[in-house]
């Protein structure tokens, strides 16, 4: 029995950097891996919906509309700019009690404009097709994205806690806030490309 090249595709594609993996691990460092365990919820089911929905042909349904698609580019651009900006003033961890990591409905959310999630759901549909109707299609690449992805969110949230050991300077903090920052504004702009 042969493994599906399917799931290589996808977790590859899911652990390699993008907003998702900036954000886990940014949110690990600042909150922890256990306050940020709605966050990465929010991730996984997200990804697995929007995987799903690609399944069942949204997408195309999509690039037939190109005024609703630059709308949609629009939105994720300004809505990582927004939280990049976010990032690029947070605090050191002991002082961001006050604040916190995105809930699961955010994160669920967030995946509806995540550009990086839509181009691996598309890649994966167009390059590693079954033989499934569109209900099959949409499990298979939901269960798919959202099963692989819960190791790739993990990892990187954990990654994040524990640079929190080398982030013990005001200075390192920052350095590593406004990396986080710049990183995530950079996709704002790929949205485009």
């Amino acid at each position: 029995m042969t493994l599906d090249p399917l799931y290589a595709f996808v977790f590859f594609g899911l652990f390699s950097p993008g907003p998702n993996v900036i954000l886990l691990t940014a949110s690990g460092a600042r909150f922890g891996v256990k306050r940020t365990l709605p966050h990465l919820f929010g991730v996984v089911i997200g990804v697995g919906i929007t995987a799903g929905l690609t399944g069942l042909g949204i997408a195309a349904l999509l690039q037939q509309m190109p005024r609703l698609e630059f709308v949609l580019r629009i939105a994720a651009s300004l809505w990582m700019l927004y939280m990049a900006w976010g990032l690029w003033h947070s605090e050191r961890r002991k002082k961001a009690e006050a604040a916190r990591p995105m809930t699961l409905i955010e994160a669920v959310l967030f995946q509806w404009v995540n550009p990086k999630v839509w181009a691996v759901a598309l890649a994966a549909v167009s390059a590693y097709p079954s033989a499934f109707g569109p209900l099959g299609e949409a499990l298979r690449l939901g269960s798919a994205f959202s099963g692989l992805n819960l190791v790739v969110c993990l990892f990187w949230t954990s990654a994040g806690a524990l640079l929190t050991y080398l982030l013990s300077t005001p200075a390192a903090w920052r350095w590593f806030n406004r990396t986080m920052a710049v990183a995530l504004a950079s996709f704002s702009v790929m949205v485009f490309l």
